[in-house]
C-alpha cells in the first residue's frame, strides 16, 4: 500500500499537535503531491520536534472521530464541542496535568469527579469528559451558552409583537398614538437579537480555539509521559 500523503492543512495540524508553539511557516513547503509520514519526521528532526510526537499526531488525524453537529438557535451557535480520540487511558499524572491546563485555559477551578474509568472536570456548562470507547478512549470537551437561547428568543418575540401591533393599530388608524411604544419595543427586541448575533459567533470561536489548545496540550502531555523513563527502586 502506498504511503499516506498529507496536504498542507493536515501538515500544519500535525505539527501544531506535535509541539505547542511550532510555527508551520518555518517549515519547508509541501510538494504538490503532499508529504509522507517519513517526510514529516525528517522535518521534525531538523526543527527539534520529536518524530514520535509527529507520528502520534498523524495517527490521531487519521483516527475516525465522532461527528459532532454544532448546536444552533436561529442560525447562531449556542454550543461548542470537541472530541479527541485517544489510543489509551490517561495515567493519574496525565489526568492531573490536563486538569491544570483546563483551569489555566478556561480560567476556572472547576469540579473533578471520578467513577471507575470515567473522569470528569466541569465548571457550570463547561465540561471535559474522559470516557472509554470500543477502540480506546476519548476526551469530550463541550460547553453551552445557556442564556443565549432565552435572550435571543425574547428579542425575536418582541420584534414579532411590535410588527403585529403596528399592523393592527395601523388598520384602525391609531398608529400615531402608540408609535412611541412600538418603537421602544422594536429597539429592545433588536438589541437583544443583535447582542446574540454579534457575541455568540465570537464566543464560539474563542471556545473552539481554547479546546484546540487543550487538545494540543494533551498530546504533548502524553508524549512527555511516554518518553519519561521509569523510576527504578533505590536499594538501601
Amino acid at each position: 500500500m502506498p504511503d499516506r500523503h498529507y496536504n498542507e492543512d493536515e501538515v500544519a495540524a500535525i505539527f501544531r499537535a506535535a509541539a505547542e508553539g511550532s510555527d508551520s511557516r518555518t517549515l519547508p513547503g509541501g510538494r504538490a503531491d503532499g508529504l509522507t509520514l517519513d517526510d514529516l519526521q525528517d522535518i521534525a528532526r531538523e526543527v527539534g520536534i520529536s518524530p514520535t510526537a509527529v507520528s502520534r499526531a498523524a495517527q490521531s488525524l487519521d483516527r475516525p472521530r465522532d461527528a459532532t453537529v454544532p448546536q444552533t438557535f436561529l442560525g447562531l451557535p449556542i454550543a461548542v464541542e470537541r472530541t479527541v480520540a485517544l489510543d489509551r487511558n490517561l495515567t493519574d499524572t496525565e489526568w492531573e496535568l490536563l486538569i491544570v491546563q483546563l483551569r489555566e485555559v478556561f480560567h476556572a477551578r472547576g469540579t473533578v469527579r471520578t467513577q471507575g474509568s470515567l473522569r470528569e472536570w466541569s465548571n457550570g456548562n463547561l465540561h471535559a469528559l474522559l470516557e472509554p470507547t470500543p477502540t480506546g478512549y476519548q476526551l469530550r470537551l463541550g460547553t453551552f451558552k445557556s442564556n443565549a437561547r432565552v435572550s435571543t428568543a425574547v428579542g425575536a418575540l418582541m420584534l414579532g409583537m411590535s410588527a403585529v401591533v403596528g399592523v393592527t393599530v395601523a388598520a384602525h388608524g391609531t398608529l400615531v398614538d402608540v408609535a412611541p411604544g412600538i418603537a421602544a419595543l422594536t429597539a429592545i427586541g433588536a438589541s437583544l437579537v443583535a447582542n446574540g448575533a454579534l457575541r455568540l459567533p465570537r464566543w464560539a470561536r474563542l471556545r473552539q480555539r481554547q479546546m484546540d489548545h487543550v487538545a494540543a496540550q494533551l498530546a504533548q502531555i502524553m508524549e512527555n509521559e511516554s518518553d519519561t523513563p521509569p523510576t527504578l527502586p533505590q536499594g538501601d
